[in-house]
């Protein structure tokens, strides 16, 4: 076990994770919901001194949890959140996850009263390489954040980063912060177009439309 811990902190950060990292507070309590094989929260508990556990499905990605010491619960992410009172952590994770869930906005929802912060992360689906191998090859595109054919992906909600800033806005949904990504660094420049992964930070609801769409980025172009 410590050799693989040793290993795993040896490794470069994934960018999503390091930008996660970034985002989440040292000494925050952190609830990882669709937690994979736990090395986003391996690296929050050992990086950022964060309390944290996590939610996952998959048998197989829970053992190599525990193989790391951390505290998850074998639970499909559409029901387990009831168990949880209102605001029990300070960040509530959904990255690479909600976009999987049979629910979403049910499961964002109560994420939200869970946490007092979500953060949510997604492959985008309006991304250069993707819309490239749709209108060239007519064929379902697979990328580097979009890894799956069409007959074996996890994914039941294909959305961009337009698409979720526009659900943002019609629910009232307050984002704090978005970081846009390709597969090595942050995009600053018409990310629904050039970002392969969008990242963002809800903090609850907002009554100023106005204010939600300074920080959402404004006007999204492309």
């Amino acid at each position: 076990m410590i050799k693989l811990e040793t290993t795993l902190l040896a490794q470069p950060l994934r960018p999503d994770h390091k930008a996660i990292l970034n985002l989440v507070p040292s000494g925050a309590s952190v609830l990882d919901l669709g937690c994979g094989n736990g090395e986003l929260l391996f690296h929050l508990i050992n990086l950022k001194g964060i309390s944290g556990r996590g939610v996952e499905i998959d048998e197989q990605s829970i053992y190599q949890c525990v193989s790391l010491g951390l505290s998850v619960s074998h639970q499909d992410i559409d029901d387990c959140l009831a168990e949880y009172g209102d605001a029990s952590f300070d960040y509530v994770v959904l990255n690479q996850s909600l976009q999987q869930v049979r629910q979403f906005e049910p499961v964002l929802k109560e994420a939200l009263r869970v946490g007092r912060k979500v953060i949510v992360g997604f492959p985008n689906f309006a991304y250069i390489k993707a819309r490239c191998q749709i209108f060239f090859s007519g064929h379902t595109p697979v990328t580097p954040s979009l890894p799956y054919q069409w007959y074996d992906t996890p994914n039941l909600h294909f959305l961009s980063i337009a698409d979720f800033i526009q659900y943002c806005r019609q629910n009232n949904l307050r984002v704090e912060k978005t970081v846009y990504l390709d597969a090595k660094r942050e995009i600053r420049l018409w990310p629904n177009l050039l970002a392969q992964t969008g990242i963002f930070v809800l903090a609850g609801r907002t009554e100023d439309p106005a204010r939600q769409r300074s920080l959402a980025g404004g006007k999204l172009k492309r």
